[in-house]
């Protein structure tokens, strides 16, 4: 929805100074009755001129706004409520991590703020697609990318897959650089990021980098995109040897034991550290594993290897996720073997959120 400004925000503050409680009820019912479409609007709220003052505001946040003041039962609750909603129009209040305006936080009612993401199904719209063995829905870089990052700022995604984040980035005006081992799945990731349309014209940039993210200098990155470090870090690795990407020794998927999975991981932990900004961000996304009749928590395992480079742990959210492309139609089977192994069939995976710590507790021992 789109007001005028400043007759929202007149008609606002000349009920405030009004002493009549029903008469301040009443001028807020002409309000809610006004705003609600074009022709009942004879105050002129929708009324915007060519060069006129307007401000964009959801119609939901707009009309929980006017019933809370509607269910008000006093005088000076009324008015709090009326200068809290002018507030709110009037002025942004932004954390130094993103765009959020926080003087009208409960407009973003699509921002998950619980430890536990239900999420039905995937984002499929615009360039996503689930063609790749990877089951990373693209919701979870667009909650992580809105919470934690402003338009313009650099995001670094170092196992860069079909393009997931780089789709997202685009969508929301972040730069990003996306490292992908496989050329031919950077092809992929190329293509499906081209397909997305570019809402901020050239001022966004997105570059894919075939490279390993064990060994890519990232410093001669940065400078080659005029930067010198990244404001979001997101990491999506193989969940060890469970889905075999590929046939390169390189590649995570097909190292011979945890060990040298987890001393890897540790590697890019390490590299990318150096390149991200103090007081910011990296999201982990990562699943256990079942083998040989045991649950390997190999999801706690990585996470730790980031607690040891200085990182420290702000939330550990658990998603669900239903059938995956490498257990797609066997869902009897997977439920036959839970009963006769004695176990639970994954269902989540984890997002492990941690912020960037002072250098000085950097390799500090876990206790």
């Amino acid at each position: 929805m789109i007001l005028n400004k400043p007759k929202i925000i007149e008609t606002l503050a000349e009920l405030c100074k009004k002493d009549d409680f029903y008469e301040i009820k009443l001028g807020i019912k002409e309000i809610s009755a006004n705003t609600a479409n074009l022709k009942t609007d004879m105050l002129g709220f929708l009324n915007i001129g060519l060069n006129g003052d307007t401000i964009k505001i959801d119609a939901n946040y707009l009309n929980k706004e006017i019933a809370q003041i509607l269910e008000t039962q006093t005088l000076e609750r009324t008015k709090y409520y009326i200068q809290r909603l002018i507030k709110s129009l009037t002025e942004i209040k932004t954390s130094k991590v993103n765009d959020l305006n926080l003087n009208r936080w409960k407009e973003y009612e699509d921002i998950i703020t619980d430890s536990l993401w239900i999420m039905d199904k995937r984002d499929n719209s615009g360039a996503h697609n689930a063609g790749y063995w990877g089951n990373f829905i693209p919701q979870i870089p667009n909650q992580l990318l809105r919470r934690y990052t402003k338009q313009g700022e650099w995001v670094l995604d170092t196992f860069l897959g079909s393009g997931t984040t780089l789709i997202e980035t685009k969508r929301l005006g972040r730069n990003a650089i996306g490292i992908e081992l496989q050329a031919k799945v950077s092809e992929m990731a190329k293509s499906n990021i081209d397909r997305e349309k570019n809402p901020f014209s050239e001022n966004v940039k997105t570059e894919i980098i075939t490279a390993d993210s064990k060994e890519l200098n990232y410093e001669d990155v940065l400078k080659k995109n005029g930067v010198k470090s990244v404001q979001f870090i997101i990491m999506h690795p193989p969940y060890w040897d469970i889905i075999k990407f590929s046939d390169n020794p390189k590649d995570l998927s097909n190292f011979k034991n945890i060990k040298d999975f987890l001393e890897a991981m540790g590697k890019i932990i390490e590299k990318t550290y150096s390149i991200l900004d103090k007081n910011r961000y990296c999201a982990l996304v990562i699943g256990d594993k079942y083998s040989g009749g045991e649950w390997i928590p190999l999801a706690f395992y990585t996470m730790q290897e980031f607690l040891k480079r200085g990182y420290k742990l702000k939330s550990t959210i658990i998603k669900n996720f239903e059938e995956t492309k490498g257990k797609m139609n066997q869902k009897e089977l997977w439920r036959y073997r839970a009963l006769v192994g004695g176990f639970y069939i994954f269902k989540h995976e984890y997002i492990f959120l941690f912020k960037k710590d002072n250098s000085s507790n950097r390799h500090k021992s876990l206790v």
